[in-house]
């Protein structure tokens, strides 16, 4: 009988015990804004696609074609989102902006970069050879099978 009542005593105690790390934890969890949140991403990505679009228009006046203009925007916004994931201030200023820094052409780069980074000290097969797409790789992966799989209910259609 005493084994009984001590049991249930040790398991009033687990319970009690987890219930002050829950009020706990949701009394030191920051409530995020969400408003703040989506104020921060639409500034971050705005500027991105503000400078990306000037980058088009400076390539358009100095005599490049829609499609060049495009693809120099493109390396130089990949080319500054490394340089800037190397200095350590991409992150922070993905931190701030959240998925309006993430989201982009930018974002994508600074995940193979910042991985590259993080495993250089493995040596170059087994740490960025083998490490550099864990961010991006399932970006890669289902964008490339999504794709697919548009391509084929299209096929579907146009059969019917």
């Amino acid at each position: 009988m005493s084994e009984k009542n001590s049991s249930g005593n040790q398991q009033k105690r687990i319970e009690r015990r987890n219930r002050m790390y829950q009020d706990y934890v949701e009394r030191i969890t920051p409530t995020p804004n969400l408003f703040l949140q989506m104020a921060k991403a639409f500034v971050t990505g705005g500027t991105i696609c503000l400078l990306g679009q000037i980058i088009v228009n400076v390539a358009n006046n100095l005599g490049c074609n829609k499609e060049d203009a495009a693809t120099v925007c493109s390396i130089l916004l990949i080319l500054l989102s490394v340089i800037l994931t190397g200095f350590n201030i991409y992150p922070s200023f993905a931190n701030w902006g959240g998925a309006g820094a993430l989201v982009p052409i930018t974002g994508f780069a600074n995940g193979v970069a910042a991985s590259a980074i993080e495993y250089k000290a493995e040596g170059q097969v087994f740490g960025i050879g083998a490490s550099i797409f864990k961010i991006a790789g399932p970006v890669i992966l289902y964008g490339i099978f999504s794709s697919w799989l548009v391509g084929v209910i299209y096929w579907l259609i146009s059969l019917i």
